[in-house]
């Protein structure tokens, strides 16, 4: 992998990262494909989108349809037919979703699978090799994830064993190809993050993140955060906000020099019938959409657009999947404009007037209500 800085305006920064499969503009987002799959929407449609990264999970992917059956068939990439870049999440984050269902120890996790109840021990050198198997080009090591908030106790015990857990998956990646990136820990506590952040950033680690936020914090605690450990992370090396894909915490965590998003939002969001648009989120079960001639969003030419709210409210009242490939569509093409939008403004240096409820709108990114 190899990481270049183009332009910057204040801290953020239009890069290329490029990796075995092709190069990518950052600020980049990343959409969700938890198995190797979009739910919905077919790997040609998500290239006419003009999406060239997923996210993938190496834990649910171990256990289907697992790593052995992954590296016979030749990978994530010809698995699923997709020849852009792959990010694949250790399964740290299910450390926190799968709390009922799993132990941690200085080992590992011990997960009772979701799928057929049998356990699973996922230990950083086994996240690692999951991802080897899959073929990633972007690696995360494993890091133990809590919901916020917590008592400073968990926080720093949790903080200081993915700190350890990170070396032993550097250790275990060796001279792979991939691009092993370090997870920065610590909760809302700014001090501890510094100090993670500190401890990781003279190893080598071709990118870091930050994980364990958009748990449960206020986007005031999120942007202490930022403000204190971005600046200790190396310049020439991406920074990735895991999990954190509202419009308006990109845009903060673009200003605070973020390069790589992902989230579940705009797929989430369309399988709920809750679309972007130019006004804002539109809730499409609304009855009064029932009748409603006009496309989904006017200043929008994808094809869920050619059709009338009437119509994609129909489809979705149906169960149709029609509908979900759609609203998909529609949602991630969104975001996609959001970063194509976001990389125009720093090359212009335009970011700061980017904040303003008004040019948010003329960018089509709701101000204030992009959460169901």
């Amino acid at each position: 992998m190899h990481f270049e800085v183009l332009a910057r305006d204040g801290e953020a920064r239009v890069g290329r990262l490029t990796t075995a499969h092709g190069s990518h503009e950052t600020p980049l987002f990343l959409p969700v494909g938890t198995y190797g799959a979009v739910k919905g929407v077919p790997v040609g449609l998500l290239h006419a989108a003009g999406v060239r990264a997923l996210l993938a999970n190496a834990l649910h992917l171990a256990l289907r349809p697992g790593a052995e059956t992954l590296a016979r068939l030749g990978g994530l990439h010809a698995f699923m037919g997709w020849d852009g870049l792959i990010l694949t999440d250790s399964g740290g984050y299910q450390v926190l979703s799968l709390a009922a269902l799993r132990r941690v120890s200085e080992e590992g996790v011990l997960f009772r699978s979701p799928v057929d109840g049998h356990e699973i021990l996922f230990t950083p050198e086994r996240a690692v090799d999951v991802q080897h198997a899959a073929g990633s080009d972007i690696l995360m090591v494993l890091d133990h994830v809590l919901a916020h908030p917590a008592p400073a106790e968990r926080v720093h015990d949790a903080a200081e064993r993915s700190l350890r857990w990170a070396r032993r998956c550097l250790e275990a990646h060796g001279d792979h190809p991939g691009a092993l990136f370090a997870i920065v820990q610590g909760g809302a506590d700014p001090e501890l993050r510094r100090r993670q952040a500190q401890s990781l950033r003279e190893a080598p680690f071709a990118g870091f993140a930050l994980g364990g936020l958009a748990v449960g914090e206020s986007p005031e605690e999120r942007r202490a955060v930022l403000a204190a450990c971005v600046p200790d992370l190396p310049l020439g090396r991406p920074r990735y906000l895991m999990g954190v894909g509202r419009p308006e915490d990109i845009v903060e965590g673009v200003r605070h020099g973020i390069d790589l998003f992902d989230c579940v939002i705009p797929t989430r969001h369309a399988r709920n019938a809750h679309l972007f648009t130019a006004e804002g989120v539109l809730r499409l079960r609304q009855a009064r959409y029932a009748e409603d001639p006009r496309p989904l969003d006017e200043r929008c030419g994808g094809p869920c657009c050619r059709h009338s709210r009437a119509y994609l409210r129909h489809l979705d009242r149906l169960g149709d999947p029609l509908f979900v490939t759609l609203a998909s569509l529609h949602n991630i093409g969104y975001y996609t404009a959001l970063m194509e939008a976001l990389r125009t403004a720093i090359r212009t240096r335009a970011l700061d007037g980017f904040e303003t409820a008004r040019t948010l709108a003329s960018y089509g990114i709701p101000c204030d209500n992009a959460q169901p």
